[in-house]
């Protein structure tokens, strides 16, 4: 099996939706994990750095161009380059992934690309509100039924999310990706979730 976890990443990519998955995958709480089930891998529409929406530059590991065939999940970063014609590209890399039975994963303004294509037109899904995802799916966005008005969903190996479910989202994908055991993943999700303050105290 294919260790890497892909992280698509466009012009002005929101990076706090990628921090707690890519965190838990590379680390424990102790400290970066000697030998980790899976590897973060940066892919971007060409090899130049990539900037954030916070002005941060990743230098990627792939480019489109390049990336693998082979991986353990695909995983798109929100943030505004979903709205440019750069984004149509990605169409063929998820169609790719979801045709193979890989783990994608999808949150803010990336779940709302998806429904512009047609890809949750077949499964339980949520976004950045059944409205978004109507206005930018428009004829192709066929399944407003499947919406679930929830933080993070999964179903049918794709997670969805919206814009402030970064937790949930990272908690649905390492479940689907058994980085750990559920019981380590929970309390993963519930101590940033809650706080060390509360949940110790």
């Amino acid at each position: 099996m294919n260790k890497e976890v892909l992280y698509i990443l466009l012009p002005d990519f929101a990076e706090h939706e990628m921090v707690y998955l890519a965190q838990a995958i590379a680390s424990d709480e102790y400290a970066l994990k000697v030998n980790p089930k899976y590897v973060n891998k940066i892919v971007a529409p060409t090899m130049d750095p990539v900037k954030s929406i916070g002005g941060f530059r990743m230098l990627p590991d792939y480019s489109f161009d390049t990336m693998p065939e082979d991986y353990a999940a695909l995983v798109l970063i929100g943030g505004f380059g979903w709205t440019t014609p750069i984004a149509d590209k990605v169409v063929s890399i998820v169609k790719h992934a979801i045709d193979n039975g890989k783990i994608v994963g999808t949150i803010c303004n990336a779940s709302s690309f998806m429904a512009k294509h047609g890809f949750l037109n077949n499964i339980k899904h949520t976004g950045n509100g059944i409205e978004q995802l109507s206005i930018w799916g428009g004829e192709n966005y066929t399944n407003p039924d499947g919406y679930v008005n929830a933080q993070a969903v999964s179903d049918a190996n794709i997670v969805t999310a919206n814009g402030s479910a970064t937790l949930e989202f990272a908690k649905e994908l390492l479940s689907l990706l058994e980085n750990d055991t559920p019981e380590r993943i929970e309390m993963y999700y519930q101590f940033n979730k809650q706080g060390f303050c509360e949940l110790f105290k």
